[in-house]
């Protein structure tokens, strides 16, 4: 991972692209979290993930004015990496989540949805875990201006918040955990994958 975030942040275009492609999948998650509330019964800690999503979505978006001021104006494909794995990432790690829960634990309804949004989340917040403090560790190699250090903080406590939650939701949340982080691994395979041969082709 180190060699191609090398490559994308030695590249003023590239690495523009690069935090708008991760501000549009951090926004994609907050408006999969606000999908996922319930009308009535929405608790502190999902209003508090949202808005921390949102807001490192927000972040991400200024950063690129560090880099290329006015670059990158939507999250139009052409001002994306690897679009359209990036784009569908979380709809299909949802729907892949959704299946495994109504077939093996016969989740339905209200329940499905808590359950998935609490295991989509843990897995992507796991992710985040990896991936941004390496990514933070080439921007301070390379001296660049762009650093995503408050979003690494937070991303920690989600982690932590996440597992609380799922202690009390499920008896069985460690091996839910398990399964639902290999699923995240192949599709994050297949992203990077995507992402290598676009980084290599440029």
């Amino acid at each position: 991972m180190e060699h191609i975030l090398a490559q994308i942040v030695n590249n003023p275009d590239t690495h523009s692209k690069w935090l708008n492609t991760l501000s549009m999948m951090e926004n994609s998650g907050a408006r999969k979290i606000k999908n996922c509330e319930h009308p009535i019964f929405v608790n502190e800690i999902i209003l508090k993930h949202a808005a921390e999503e949102a807001r490192h979505a927000y972040y991400l978006k200024k950063q690129i004015q560090k880099i290329s001021p006015g670059a990158c104006p939507t999250y139009e494909q052409q001002y994306l990496l690897a679009p359209a794995f990036s784009y569908y990432y979380l709809d299909v790690l949802d729907v892949k989540v959704c299946k495994y829960l109504k077939a093996k634990f016969g989740y339905a309804n209200d329940k499905l949805k808590y359950a998935a949004y609490l295991l989509v989340t843990y897995a992507i917040e796991a992710r985040a875990d990896e991936l941004y403090p390496i990514y933070q560790s080439v921007l301070t190699a390379a001296n660049n201006s762009v650093n995503v250090k408050s979003i690494i903080a937070e991303e920690e406590n989600h982690l932590l918040e996440m597992r609380a939650q799922l202690r009390t939701f499920s008896p069985a949340w460690e091996q839910m955990c398990v399964d639902v982080c290999a699923m995240e691994k192949e599709l994050f395979m297949d992203w990077y994958n995507e992402l290598g041969k676009e980084i290599l082709n440029n």
